[in-house]
């Protein structure tokens, strides 16, 4: 008798970039290229808490990620970090070809409405995003969010650093530090009147949780990687534990 379990699978979009620089030496002009991911520290949360994940870079989101509310079932969450609506609006079908196909913000949404559960993380390309280029509040996403997002460019930067604030108790922070560290950032959004905010930012939501149908959603403001999560957030005794949290809660 085979009796080990399934773990469950976690569907984790975007957290990749690629950087051109351009070099001048006087006359002459050369380019270099780097790729990057900023998905390392949350992939090992993500494992050490007994999860299966199915990462997808940015680069692969628009041919690669799931269309259909069939597909995304697979997977017990579907998390966005750091990706704009258009990437997931924009395949080379329609884009390139004219062609109809899926709205997968739509599907994400009845995903969650029929008991599938979602996060969103912050980044420039999260919530409205750097000059309002994510723009997720203007499709079925932002319906199932516990938070609204602003009609414009939603960026809070502070390289000063400034520290959350927890506002009531709430599974998500069961076995968590009592300090928490600084950030250099997040997206400023607005609380939906029936969500539930343990924790603010600078007055506001840093960590929010909501219902939508017979799924639950949860958005993290802030970056899981630099820039706005410094190391000190990334090496904190509690990193770990509050992605184990959020996950629990909104797949439970």
């Amino acid at each position: 008798m085979n009796t080990k379990q399934t773990k469950k699978k976690i569907l984790f979009g975007g957290e990749s970039w690629t950087s051109f620089t351009t070099h001048v030496k006087g006359f002459d002009t050369f380019t270099t290229s780097v790729y990057e991911e900023g998905i390392t520290y949350i992939a090992q949360a993500i494992e050490k808490a007994g999860y299966e994940l199915v990462y997808i870079p940015g680069q692969h989101v628009a041919e690669q990620f799931p269309r259909t509310v069939e597909e995304f079932s697979e997977y017990a969450c579907v998390v966005l970090s750091d990706i704009g609506s258009n990437t997931l609006l924009l395949s080379d079908d329609t884009f390139k070809r004219g062609l109809q196909t899926p709205n997968r913000c739509q599907s994400i949404a009845s995903y969650v409405e029929q008991g599938g559960a979602f996060l969103m993380i912050g980044g420039y390309l999260s919530f409205s995003g750097i000059d309002h280029k994510a723009r997720f509040g203007q499709t079925a996403i932002g319906d199932i969010l516990p938070v609204g997002c602003l009609s414009g460019d939603d960026r809070e930067e502070h390289p000063e650093g400034i520290v959350p604030q927890v506002r009531e108790k709430h599974p998500a922070l069961n076995g968590l530090p009592a300090e928490w560290p600084h950030f250099l950032g997040y997206n400023k959004v607005v609380p939906k009147e029936t969500s539930e905010i343990p924790v603010m930012i600078n007055g506001d939501p840093l960590l929010a949780f909501g219902h939508f149908g017979k799924g639950k959603t949860a958005v993290f403001t802030s970056d899981c990687a630099p820039h706005w999560g410094p190391q000190a957030f990334l090496s904190w005794a509690g990193y770990n534990t509050l992605w184990k949290n959020i996950f629990e809660y909104i797949m439970g």
